[in-house]
């Protein structure tokens, strides 16, 4: 399996996981989510194809590290619930704080989500386990298949940290937020490590550690969330502990939708806290006009030195195509603040959260990614002082 090389002589590009999924194989999966009829060989030959597929092209489009798409799962957080023991029931999508308060632009932002969105949220109300492997040892086949045959530079799968699962699916069980999140890592950590012993990089997607503050903390007090998001990265470290932190990529953000996004909690607030984690690759959302400054925090607060920056440079919430030099422009800011060698460039997230869904035209999206190479070249031109 490919590993992700130093960038040592240009900017590297990849994304955040989630791909626009074909018509076939969002219907495979939302059917499989609901309870219909759809049989292992069918499921399998579905995903394999598209994978398969998908890979090839991230690799022609010159995507450096690529993925599956996440084209497997019902979402990036409650695929958990065909994997874990301990999950039941619905429970109700918690409203982010800002559409709360901009009811229209709620409305508006559910409008252009073409998901249905119908699949359960369980709650735990039982010991969380493991369940079965086998979701997992099917996602690992078809993309060692893929890799095999297309051989990308690199190639990474996602896995969701315990503090997201927490905030998706919420406690019912255990008598304290940490005694779940210790339940939950204790679970997890067979599938980090089968992720990174199969030959991939993983990645830990983290949005709890950001958008769990204007979400289900929401009532709480900044001094709050930051105990509570204290307790989710010792549980991700406890649950990462043994495999080796140039493996590990850590995503975070505040929420891949559009709006208001006004009562994101600043970055310099809950930066100190992300940096204690475990993987050396920190990727975060930084092209969305609520973050583009961002970048400005590294001057205060230091990247240590064992870390790589992953900022995303592409806004997945809209159908402009950034100009490469927009986004090479994204790119130099970081690479002036912590240095070209430590800078990978990214999306903001991923392009479709849950199967189904489009916020943004399949084709446009995979334009997307096309001036994230073009601006990553042209970076690298200039920061290494080539013509």
């Amino acid at each position: 399996m490919p590993r992700t090389p130093p960038t040592s002589d240009r900017i590297l590009t990849t994304h955040v996981g989630s791909l626009p999924r074909g018509e076939l194989v969002s219907d495979v999966v939302l059917a499989a989510e609901q309870g219909e009829p759809v049989s292992d060989e069918l499921f399998d030959a579905v995903l394999s194809e598209a994978i398969d597929t998908e890979v090839e092209r991230q690799k022609a489009i010159g995507i450096d590290i690529v993925s599956d798409g996440e084209f497997s799962k019902i979402t990036y957080a409650s695929y958990i619930q065909h994997r874990l023991t301990g999950f039941s029931g619905n429970s109700a999508l918690v409203t982010p704080a800002d559409l709360d308060e901009f009811p229209i632009a709620a409305e508006l932002a559910r409008s252009r989500r073409t998901s249905p969105l119908k699949f359960q949220r369980p709650a735990c109300t039982g010991p969380v386990g493991v369940r079965t492997t086998v979701p997992l040892e099917g996602d690992i086949r078809r993309m060692q298949a893929a890799v095999a045959k297309h051989k990308p530079t690199g190639a990474f799968l996602t896995a969701a940290s315990p503090g997201l699962i927490a905030i998706f699916h919420p406690n019912r069980h255990y008598p304290t937020h940490a005694a779940y999140l210790g339940a939950l890592a204790k679970a997890m950590r067979a599938e980090y490590r089968a992720i990174v012993d199969a030959g991939f990089d993983l990645q830990i997607d983290c949005p709890d550690l950001a958008m769990g503050r204007h979400t289900i903390f929401k009532q709480a007090s900044d001094s709050a969330f930051l105990r509570h998001a204290e307790e989710q990265v010792e549980a991700l470290n406890d649950a990462l502990a043994g495999l080796p932190a140039e493996r590990l990529r850590m995503y975070v953000s505040w929420g891949n939708y559009e709006g208001p996004h006004t009562h994101d909690i600043p970055l310099d607030k809950i930066l100190p806290v992300i940096l204690k984690g475990r993987p050396r690759q920190l990727m975060l959302e930084a092209a969305t006009p609520t973050h583009q400054h961002d970048w400005r925090v590294f001057e205060r607060i230091k990247l240590p030195a064992d870390k790589v920056l992953v900022p995303g440079v592409i806004d997945v919430t809209n159908n402009y195509v950034e100009h490469p030099e927009v986004v090479a422009g994204r790119i130099e800011r970081f690479a002036g603040v912590v240095g070209r060698e430590r800078v990978i460039a990214s999306t903001d997230s991923g392009f479709a959260a849950f199967a189904g869904d489009q916020m943004v035209d399949p084709k446009v999206a995979f334009l997307k990614l096309g001036s994230l190479v073009q601006g990553a070249s042209l970076a690298s031109r200039r920061l290494w002082g080539r013509a």
